[in-house]
């Protein structure tokens, strides 16, 4: 435990937030070709590959759904974890880990059977047509046997960056995505699988990274092992673990809802090549979304532990340079889409029209992207420091209250162009999210500040006088 007080306790913030969040941010970006590749590939198939890039978009809805539930576990359980072991309880730190995996095992098991037999369904109802149900259910229909990998990879994962391990968190993702980036050609093109192919390479290594996390979660380098005696579900350990995980579930399940809200209007509006450049859209906003991301998971072990320890500066300073870093990254990125939208959208299809249509919604779908670093920043503190309540708050504040009703409300109002009015809506809810999340957090974080250094100091007088005793 010294060893571990030594890394998270004492080491200079600015170069302990370094060493942690390149990492992190790494395996989120190796994380994001390994979400885009597949899409990168497969809109290159000759002749159908425009169709089949709009088929596969329609999959995502179901993917953000897999990857929403690791997250209510890993994203949960991994802060709690951390802070267990900045309060020296290793042992509720180990029972954490093992509940979570008990619970993913559970959860893949159902999702599996949920998805292999009502895919087809689900697809046609989030926005699939007749000209793009087939490719969408070929899809999955191989991507739902690998469930099992991509909920233990991406949830276990959280646990190994939660403990400071970040550059073996970095590994797990990055041996998954070499081999996806490897086979999806092979299978695709080789082979001539189509979509199937890059369905069963994104299992393939999602299974290989699975294999990773658990081998290093069971071995002698971690500080938290999976133990088969912690495993056997408690509730004062689990539901503490999901009532944080639930912002993160929300957020990214959201996503799978908003993605149906946002293709059945556009169909709606804008037909298949609409749904095709929202497929674009929102695998450009992974640009965003995944590397901010990796910035809060590098972050998160330094608050989380120092917040278990009552050390009130750390925390102070590790958010500051979290909302520095993560300001920076969305600012710049917010140039290089609005300055050359057409390279962007030229990554994922050789289609003139689709090419064309995409670029101008990239310029009015991320508008506010620049933004987007703050609130990111933001939530991921709020999980950081074990407020459920507050990281629920803004990640439904955003979803839910705001950008669902502006997709069906702005189509309403800018009756010109109504298919650039649903792209408007994410705009418009991130600038009226990001300003609520900002006002609360600036309450919220003093009162967690202010929480911590009254205990500091009560322990403190609490000493004194038993010296003096």
């Amino acid at each position: 435990m010294n060893e571990e007080k030594d890394f998270l306790e004492k080491e200079p913030v600015g170069k302990l937030l370094l060493k942690l969040a390149l990492p992190t941010v790494a395996a989120q970006v190796i994380n994001m070709l390994y979400n885009i590749v597949d899409r990168i590939y497969i809109g290159h198939i000759p002749e159908v590959g425009a169709l089949a890039l709009t088929g596969v978009g329609v999959c995502m809805p179901l993917i953000m759904i897999v990857t929403a539930f690791a997250a209510f576990t890993g994203y949960g359980g991994g802060p709690r974890a951390s802070i267990f072991m900045g309060q020296g309880d290793h042992v509720s730190a180990e029972k954490t880990l093992g509940n979570c995996f008990t619970t993913q095992i559970g959860i893949s098991v159902i999702l599996t059977a949920v998805l292999l037999i009502w895919n087809r369904d689900f697809l046609m109802a989030f926005g699939a047509s007749q000209n793009t149900i087939e490719y969408g259910v070929d899809y999955m229909n191989i991507y739902a046997i690998g469930t099992i990998f991509v909920q233990i990879t991406l949830g276990m994962n959280a646990f190994i960056t939660a403990q400071g391990f970040a550059k073996t968190g970095m590994l797990s993702v990055l041996i998954g995505a070499v081999a996806n980036i490897i086979l999806d050609p092979v299978f695709i093109f080789a082979f001539g699988m189509g979509v199937q192919g890059a369905a069963l390479a994104t299992i393939l290594s999602q299974a290989m990274s699975c294999v990773w996390v658990l081998s290093f979660l069971f071995g002698k380098k971690t500080h938290l092992r999976l133990r088969f005696k912690y495993m056997k579900l408690e509730k004062n350990i689990l539901f503490p673990s999901f009532a944080l995980g639930l912002s993160s579930f929300i957020m990214q399940a959201s996503e799978s809802v908003i993605s149906i809200c946002f293709n059945s209007s556009l169909l709606r509006y804008g037909q298949d090549l609409a749904v095709g450049a929202m497929t674009i859209l929102t695998s450009v906003m992974q640009f965003a979304m995944l590397p901010l991301q990796g910035l809060g998971q590098g972050a998160q072990p330094i608050i989380s532990y120092n917040y278990g320890a009552h050390n009130p500066e750390r925390v102070k300073a590790a958010f500051k340079l979290l909302l520095k870093a993560s300001l920076v990254y969305s600012t710049l990125l917010w140039l290089l889409v609005m300055i050359f939208p057409q390279a962007f959208a030229a990554m994922f299809t050789a289609d003139a029209e689709l090419l064309e249509f995409t670029k101008t919604a990239l310029r009015v779908y991320m508008a506010c992207l620049l933004l987007f670093g703050i609130q990111m920043a933001c939530q991921m503190t709020f999980t950081s420091l074990g407020n459920a309540k507050a990281s629920i708050l803004v990640a439904v504040m955003r979803k839910f209250i705001l950008l669902i009703p502006l997709i069906y409300i702005l189509p309403q109002i800018f009756t010109a162009n109504k298919t650039m009015a649903v792209y408007m809506a994410e705009p418009v809810a991130d600038f009226l999210a990001v300003t609520f999340t900002a006002i609360l957090f600036a309450f919220q974080f003093k009162k967690a500040l202010r929480q911590i250094t009254d205990t500091t100091g009560d322990n403190m007088k609490n000493k004194e006088d038993e010296a003096h005793a």
